[in-house]
């Protein structure tokens, strides 16, 4: 892994992508951050040495480099899942790519359905804490220890003062933004009524299938992270309703605005 990594590095440094600051994850539905940012380089993923390619056809699939809120940033404009034939290994390696360029902080966003019958569809959910439901980890691989410790404290995953600094932005930007516990599936197939019933009984208040390995890894790297969930669907096994992906892309676009806020008012306070 050592020498590809090095081979990817190498390859965005000579294209430009110079001692970023933040690194930023992209989920279903999310890109109208790009539109805020001060684009100075991009790239597909197809044209980096090593690098995965979204097969997803609503994830566009660009590496970009520029300045947002005063700092440079690198965006992952679409995200790789393990549903897609990936290995965990492969769908974080843009995170040691982007530990690697230079980034201090990583932003992850997702779209996610609602387990916790108190939060609505269009809400924003900061994850406090997970759970891996995925089968397996990351960091399971011959010579990780290379990379950094093999037994990882998964006590708290994600940076609580980062998660303070967005609460403080949400109250005072009139944004509801729920806390809660998210739970990472493989898919890509929906959850069952039964499903639903499980995550609820075992403490998740939010359901996706994404973020949870580029969690792992970002501690693995002692990168500090947070991420937040814009909640497409209500996931009520009780009253559950055929999925539609059309409208929960709908919904994530349509939420997505207040996210933005989120972002950029954090990357200013850094």
């Amino acid at each position: 892994m050592k020498n590809r990594l090095d081979k990817t590095v190498a390859f965005l440094k000579e294209k430009g992508f110079e001692k970023p600051e933040i690194g930023i994850i992209l989920g279903t539905g999310l890109g109208q951050l790009i539109e805020h940012i001060d684009i100075e380089k991009e790239i597909s993923y197809n044209h980096i040495p090593h690098f995965p390619t979204a097969t997803v056809e609503f994830h566009q699939g660009k590496f970009i480099y520029g300045e947002l809120s005063g700092k440079k940033v690198v965006v992952m404009q679409g995200r790789f899942h393990f549903y897609e034939g990936y290995s965990l290994q492969d769908i974080t390696y843009p995170v040691r790519i982007m530990k690697q360029l230079g980034i201090q902080k990583l932003l992850v966003s997702n779209a996610a359905g609602a387990i916790n019958k108190n939060f609505k569809k269009g809400d924003l959910m900061l994850i406090d804490d997970h759970i891996n439901l995925q089968g397996g980890s990351p960091l399971a691989f011959k010579g990780v220890s290379q990379f950094g410790e093999r037994f990882v404290d998964m006590l708290a995953p994600y940076d609580k003062e980062m998660n303070t600094t967005f609460k403080h932005i949400a109250k005072q930007e009139d944004i509801t933004l729920h806390q809660g516990v998210y739970a990472s599936v493989v898919g890509p197939q929906l959850e069952t009524r039964a499903e639903y019933r499980y995550l609820g009984i075992i403490g998740a208040d939010a359901v996706g299938m994404s973020t949870v390995p580029e969690v792992i890894v970002a501690n693995h790297l002692q990168l500090p992270v947070a991420a937040i969930s814009v909640l497409t669907d209500e996931c009520d096994p009780d009253n559950l309703q055929p999925v539609n992906v059309e409208e929960i892309i709908a919904v994530a676009k349509q939420a997505e605005p207040k996210l933005v806020t989120l972002f950029k008012g954090l990357i200013e306070s850094i």
